[in-house]
């Protein structure tokens, strides 16, 4: 019983891949995948967390430039290729460069793993095991098209307002001014999630044979609240996080440090 287990393990193990996009252009700051957070760059967190992942069994990096793949294999990220600049433009889509990993290992290698971990660079702070929760979630349930994390929302966007012409104050998905019945508890209203770059798992049997990317049967995991990087502050917010709570990332970081 026990070598079985172990066998089937492998197997899946096998067949899930990590894949950190990091493309060189970036507008709201410049080189943000390389922004050190507690002296190491942005990338080497995504990196990490597939290493320390157990339902892992590659971590690759896809990028457009030289500098940043030689900062990815300093990490232990697999760089087999280089990603092409028609993919790498500010309107590039997450399905553009994961088609092209996809497809570079259907031309490169025997095997194309079926489950891709899409970690984004700009999600520093994971902890495996959820990441290894996620990946169990998608792989127990072969419907699914994909899996998309998502934080519980703070504030109910069904008490939330837009404004009319007039200047009214009006429902946000309806043109009534009459706000009375959305001022009821929170409670009252449907959870709502936040999509948000924890992880994400693509396959890639629905990928490559639809013009799809997630799907319509997208199973939700419910991820902690996680800060992402867009700006400067949040870097910030960053460095308080993991100097207040620390992180399993940054552990194994300073042990790679030290043994270097």
């Amino acid at each position: 019983m026990g070598s079985r287990k172990v066998s089937r393990v492998s197997r899946l193990n096998k067949n899930t891949i990590a894949i950190i996009p990091a493309r060189s252009g970036s507008k709201s700051i410049k080189d943000k995948n390389l922004v050190k957070i507690s002296r190491f760059p942005l990338i080497a967190y995504s990196i990490v967390a597939g290493i320390l992942s157990k339902k892992i069994e590659r971590t690759i990096l896809s990028t457009d430039s030289e500098d940043y793949a030689e900062i990815g294999k300093r990490f232990g990220a697999e760089v087999p290729f280089i990603r092409p600049n028609e993919y790498s433009t500010d309107t590039s889509t997450d399905r553009d460069f994961m088609l092209h990993a996809m497809q570079w290992f259907q031309s490169n290698e025997s095997l194309i793993p079926e489950f891709w971990v899409h970690l984004r660079p700009t999600t520093p702070l994971r902890d495996p095991k959820l990441i290894d929760e996620a990946i169990e979630k998608i792989q127990s349930d072969p419907t699914v098209t994909a899996l998309r994390s998502a934080h519980m929302c703070s504030e109910s966007p069904f008490k939330w307002f837009r404004k009319n012409e007039s200047g009214y104050l009006t429902a946000l998905i309806s043109d009534t001014t009459s706000l009375d019945r959305f001022n009821l508890p929170r409670q009252s209203y449907p959870d709502v999630y936040i999509p948000d770059g924890y992880v994400d798992v693509v396959k890639a049997s629905f990928v490559m044979n639809t013009e799809l990317f997630h799907g319509d049967k997208v199973i939700g995991y419910v991820s902690p609240y996680c800060t992402e990087v867009d700006s400067p502050e949040e870097i910030d917010i960053l460095e308080f996080q993991i100097k207040k709570y620390g992180s399993p990332l940054l552990d194994y970081l300073k042990k790679m440090e030290n043994k270097n």
